[in-house]
């Protein structure tokens, strides 16, 4: 690591990603180094580690990466106190009841689950497993 900056095998084991899905995300726009080192290494922050976290959460909620794109100049407009910050609270708004709304889905998939397995369970029981 140099001066805050770490190579992209670090950040990718520090956010908890592949290297290949840290690649990924730079090519789709979501993510870029805040820097290369003079070899040519991808130098990434601790901001852009935190950046790398929300598309971590957004995933398994079953955002697209637009979505996760949007999302992220959303956040990144935030920062600018010349934007529409009405607008854009609004549409941050939007992202926390689409996540909220996605959240219970999981919720309900995981309760069918575990009623599934609680029956698969209770036939084991019934003859002798």
């Amino acid at each position: 690591m140099t001066a805050g900056r770490m190579r992209i095998g670090e950040a990718a084991e520090r956010v908890g990603l592949s290297i290949r899905t840290l690649r990924h995300y730079e090519e789709a726009g979501l993510v870029r180094p805040s820097a290369r080192s003079e070899g040519g290494f991808r130098l990434y922050t601790e901001p852009d580690l935190d950046r790398l976290r929300v598309i971590k959460r957004m995933k398994p909620l079953g955002f697209t990466l637009d979505e996760m794109r949007d999302l992220l100049t959303t956040l990144d407009a935030l920062s600018d106190p010349d934007g529409d910050r009405a607008a854009l609270l609004e549409r941050l708004a939007a992202f926390h009841s689409a996540a909220h709304t996605r959240v219970q889905q999981l919720r309900d998939q995981l309760e069918m689950a575990e009623d599934f397995a609680g029956q698969i369970a209770e036939q084991m029981r019934r003859h002798g497993g």
